[in-house]
Order: structure tokens, then sequence, then C-alpha cells
């Protein structure tokens, strides 16, 4: 079975027992705290994707570096994981979990790149448009600023995209006019 199907499945049951037993925000920041980690430390990342570092080890790991700032549950999940050898599928665990987290609360995640910081006035307006995009919910805009966009805006909604930025609008251009350079138009 694959490790993205795998992490869904754990993903899954965790998200079911921390509902049940009330605490999903809980373990929900949790889930983001080791996600943060595992993505800030390569080291981390390759000593459980190890397969010659025993699980027993592996657990040690995860218990000194999260005991006490995540749940008992939390811990408890990353407990059985580890009895079960599937270490290597946590990473994916992590972000599986955001997502479904995130469909049991209906809230849409925007990636959002502009050349220079949103105004509050224009981070108002993409965040209406999302909602006009989604039907609704809960929109969370993530910011990015990347100079060479020149200008205009790039939003990335799950699976779709939508580019109006200065720089694309000049590539287009720049393959019109090399294509045809006698009648490209404006």
């Amino acid at each position: 079975m694959s490790e993205q199907r795998v992490a869904a499945r754990y993903a899954k049951s965790l998200l079911d027992l921390a509902q049940e037993q009330g605490t999903l925000d809980k373990v929900q920041q949790d889930m983001e705290l080791f996600g943060n980690t595992l993505d800030g430390s390569r080291d981390l990342r390759l000593a459980l994707r190890n397969p010659i570092v025993q699980h027993d080890k592996k657990l040690n790991i995860l218990r000194r570096l999260f005991e006490g700032k995540v749940s008992d549950l939390t811990m408890k999940f990353f407990t059985i994981v580890t009895q079960k050898n599937r270490e290597t599928a946590l990473e994916f665990m992590a972000s599986e979990f955001q997502t479904q987290f995130n469909k049991l609360r209906n809230i849409q995640i925007a990636d959002v790149t502009t050349a220079t910081p949103l105004t509050p006035e224009l981070r108002e307006q993409v965040q209406r448009l999302v909602q006009e995009q989604t039907g609704g919910g809960t929109i969370e805009l993530r910011e990015h600023v990347d100079a060479s966009l020149i200008g205009g805006i790039v939003l990335r909604l799950g699976d779709r995209q939508i580019d109006d930025s200065v720089r694309t609008r000049l590539n287009r251009l720049r393959t019109t006019f090399k294509q045809n350079p006698y009648q490209a138009q404006l």
C-alpha cells in the first residue's frame, strides 16, 4: 500500500478519535506543530525514513521532541504508528490530517502571491473572490511576496491557479512576438 494511502487512513482514524474525545482542535495544533517540525528538520525526516534506525529509537526521538508539547492522544498515536512500522508515512500523515481537518471544518486554503505585500483592502477583495469561487466556507489566505512578478497576482486554490501577473503577461506577449512578430496584437 502506498505511503499516501496509509497516511490518509491513519489521519482519518486520528481525526475521528480526536473528534470523539473532544480534543480535535488540540490534536490539529499538535499535527501542525509536527508538520512544521518535519518541514524544518531534514535530519528528522531522514531518521523516520531510515530502515536501519530501529522503531523504538524512532519513538524515543519523537518522545524527546514532542513529549509535553503535544497531547496524550497525539503521543499515543506516534506510539501506535511506530509499533506498526509505519514511521515512513508519518510525514504524510501530518499534511493529510490538515487536509481532512480543513475539509471537515469547511476551510479553504488559498495561496496568494503578489509582488508587494497585500493591503487590507486587497486582502478583503481576494477573500471575496475565493469565496465566490468556492461557494463559501472559511477562507485562510497564505500570503507570499515574489518581486519577480513585477505586479498583479497569482492565486492558487487547490489544484486551480489564476495567474494575472505582469510577468506572465509579458511572457505571453514575448511568445506571441516570437511566433509571428508582424501580426502580434497587444
